[in-house]
């Protein structure tokens, strides 16, 4: 089963993602506390990682930054999951490792589409 590490602060967000991924049938992992992002990825090596942007210190371009810098994720897929819909926003992000980007609010469908792509590559 595909293992799933959501990362954003607001945990009515991570818990209708993980109602949605898990209808989908993906096993799901929250995150709220930026400052554990990479501490709980290292312990669950998650097939792939939903991360928000704005979120406290670090913030989700950080995150992903440092997800890049180890090793252990230099290959897994990190779909950005934000409400900030400008070009630099996007830039920054796929400048920091990002291999998708996903605005809010998006249709279920569109998520799961976008899944099923970062995965297969």
């Amino acid at each position: 089963m595909t293992k799933i590490l959501m990362v954003d602060d607001d945990k009515l967000v991570t818990d209708l993602l993980q109602k949605l991924l898990k209808s989908e049938g993906y096993e799901t992992i929250a995150v709220n506390d930026s400052t554990k992002a990479i501490e709980v990825a290292k312990a669950e090596l998650p097939d792939l990682i939903l991360l928000d942007l704005m979120m406290p210190q670090p913030d989700g371009f950080r995150v992903c930054r440092m997800l890049r810098e180890d090793p252990a994720f230099t290959l897994t897929p990190i779909i950005i999951v934000t409400a900030l819909d400008d070009g630099d926003s996007r830039a920054v992000a796929f400048g920091a490792g990002a291999t998708d980007y996903l605005t809010k609010p998006f249709h279920p469908g569109e998520l799961n589409d976008k899944i099923i792509e970062a995965l297969e590559r």
